[in-house]
């Protein structure tokens, strides 16, 4: 018969080990996008309890002028393609062009002009 077979470990499990590039800051988000993108507005905020996971973004930049809401997108993740080998979810709340942007900031004036 033969006795049960165990592991002898002379070394710490590597998930007890820190990962040297654990998670993405608000701030790296916020950094590749404002160079990549240029945005007269940006919103980052980390929804992931600041485990750098999960992010919801809200942007305005002049690159989207002429491009549909999936091309914008499409922008965004590309700014962030290093980011997102560990962001687990990016949440776009907004991908506007600066025009778009100023019409949600006063929508009240073109409604009480009459």
């Amino acid at each position: 018969m033969s006795e049960p077979h165990t592991h002898t470990h002379t070394h710490t499990p590597t998930e007890l080990e820190p990962e040297p590039d654990m998670g993405v800051t608000k701030e790296q988000v916020e950094s590749s996008l404002k160079s990549k993108m240029n945005p007269s507005h940006l919103e980052v905020i980390d929804t992931s309890g600041g485990c750098g996971a999960s992010f919801a973004i809200e942007i305005v930049s002049e690159q989207f002028e002429g491009k549909r809401l999936l091309e914008r997108h499409r922008l965004v993740n590309g700014a962030l393609e290093e980011e997102m080998k560990e962001i687990h979810a990016l949440s776009i709340k907004k991908a506007l062009t600066p025009e778009q942007w100023k019409q949600q900031q006063e929508p009240e004036k073109s409604n009480t002009a009459a």
